[in-house]
């Protein structure tokens, strides 16, 4: 009875079935998955369709032409880069640590998915609390001997001055000086010093704020709703990041814009002016004018200015 069943169904027979129900499983099983995952990174919408993100270090060349379907990605030019998933036609540019007199150099060099970071160069320090660095200072040179060492943060800090006798000799030189002629000659020398102090005090903060005024860009109280997109284009989300630090607005809550827009700098930078304008208040736009012009973004600060003074702008 056996070797007759065995003469209809042959095993070469039994064996080309089992491997056919095992590939049709594994179809599927895979099927199944690319159903549950069809895009990675995220979506986007265009022209009625639901595209998929490109990736990091990628840019976009063409929308897809099929629902949940990703289009045609390429990957970054050499110096730019691409952070986050996104339906950008182009990259960011890299960071350059090649600025004259900066004194940078490459920590780590920009890849596709990836700026550049850049770091003090040796014997060179930051004293600016803007991270990233964009000027690092010389260490100072000690001739006494070292008491603390140069770090990346910090300046040197020599050993104090070893004087000799003589400092002695003189020190007392004068004190016996001193006495002699009288305590009432040296408190009056003591009081005219004090008032010539006071003096000189009161004239060199006067030159002091004359100064500062004259080369400043004097800004007019406006509103600055009505120009908010056009600021934020002018001023972008490098200078736009450095003006937000500046008034003390912390990382996360920059960082929190930048995601919330992903791929879309020019949005993730208004929406941080906004919250740099919400908390400024009535001053955000002298305010924002004089930040710019101190961190040496005069070319920035006039094209603010220029759209402040467009029409429709009503005092503050």
């Amino acid at each position: 009875m056996i070797s007759s069943e065995s003469r209809k169904f042959p095993a070469w027979f039994i064996t080309l079935v089992l491997l056919s129900l095992l590939v049709s499983a594994t179809s599927s099983s895979n099927e199944g998955q690319n159903r549950s995952q069809p895009c990675v990174d995220g979506t986007y919408e265009h022209e009625g369709r639901t595209c998929c993100l490109c990736g990091a270090g990628l840019h976009l060349e063409e929308h897809c032409t099929t629902n949940l379907q990703i289009g045609t990605c390429k990957t970054c030019p050499k110096e730019t880069y691409s952070s986050h998933p996104n339906n950008q036609e182009s990259c960011e540019p890299c960071t350059s640590c090649s600025q004259p007199n900066a004194n940078l150099e490459v920590e780590e060099p920009c890849t596709p998915a990836r700026n550049a970071r850049c770091r003090c160069k040796n014997n060179h320090y930051c004293s600016s609390d803007i991270k990233p660095c964009i000027f690092c200072n010389p260490c100072k040179v000690c001739t006494e001997g070292i008491k603390v060492d140069c770090t990346a943060n910090s300046d040197t800090v020599c050993n104090d001055k070893i004087e000799g006798d003589n400092k002695v000799w003189i020190i007392a030189g004068i004190l016996f000086t001193v006495v002699f002629i009288g305590l009432a000659i040296g408190l009056a020398c003591l009081l005219k010093r004090r008032r010539d102090r006071k003096r000189q005090h009161r004239v060199e903060l006067t030159d002091f704020n004359a100064a500062e005024q004259s080369q400043s860009i004097r800004a007019p109280v406006v509103d600055l709703q009505p120009h908010l997109p056009d600021i934020a284009e002018a001023i972008g989300w490098r200078d736009m990041k450095v003006v937000a630090m500046r008034s003390k607005i912390l990382n996360p809550t920059i960082e929190a814009c930048q995601m919330n827009c992903p791929g879309n700098i020019q949005e993730a930078t208004l929406e941080l002016l906004k919250i740099w304008v919400e908390k400024n208040g009535k001053e955000a736009s002298r305010n924002l004018v004089q930040i710019l012009q101190r961190n040496g973004k005069r070319d920035t600060a006039e094209m603010v200015m220029d759209i402040l003074s467009r029409p429709n702008n009503n005092p503050a």
